[in-house]
């Protein structure tokens, strides 16, 4: 099986993560992306970061009817700061006859040569990134020259950007706006109902 990873602090998904999936999956022929929301990102402060497991759950509720896409929470149970080489060695330990492909967008890729143990991430996962920026798919070219160079096979997709972001989705629940259009309603309903991200 072909096993798209799709890791993140989804706070919250919203359809912007989606429809990249979607592309990636159709694109790199993938069978099944695993959304795997973070215990503890280790890469940048997030005061705003709802809990774990209500992260999870709105995951779970946005890919219902999703036949390809599911939420799993690895991350969750082994707490802590979640790092992508510990999850991806996990991974090929759980799923020895699956092909691991980690998916980002543009950021992400831009800095994969920072993170923990990325030689054994390029080792685990083929790495799949899409641009984020008109001008990004230059940039990422080089990138690419350089995750190569360390035994990383890379391919770049090139996927249409929505103008979505979880800050952008916050901002609207604090200023009470509708979500229509940037989550599914039945996120939308959660968040309503948890009462989360409304505090200014």
């Amino acid at each position: 099986m072909r096993l798209g990873i799709f890791g993140g602090s989804f706070n919250p998904i919203h359809l912007g993560h989606m429809h990249i999936a979607r592309e990636f999956a159709r694109q790199l022929s993938l069978d099944e992306v695993l959304f795997i929301p973070t215990s503890t990102p280790p890469h940048k402060r997030a005061p705003e970061l709802a809990p774990a497991e209500e992260r999870l759950a709105m995951c779970r509720l946005a890919l219902q009817g999703e036949p390809a896409m599911e939420a799993s929470d690895l991350e969750l149970r082994r707490g802590g700061k979640s790092y992508t080489a510990d999850t991806l060695r996990q991974l090929a330990a759980e799923r020895p006859g699956d092909g691991l492909f980690l998916l980002m967008g543009e950021d992400m890729f831009l800095t994969l040569q920072n993170w923990y143990h990325p030689q054994e991430i390029c080792r685990l996962a083929a790495i799949c990134a899409a641009p984020r920026s008109p001008g990004g798919r230059r940039g990422m070219e080089g990138q690419k020259a350089l995750l190569e160079g360390l035994g990383a096979r890379v391919s770049l997709c090139s996927i249409s950007f929505l103008p979505i972001s979880s800050t952008l989705v916050r901002q609207a629940v604090k200023d009470g706006a509708s979500l229509a259009g940037l989550v599914p309603p039945q996120v939308e309903a959660y968040i309503r109902e948890k009462g989360l991200y409304a505090k200014r």
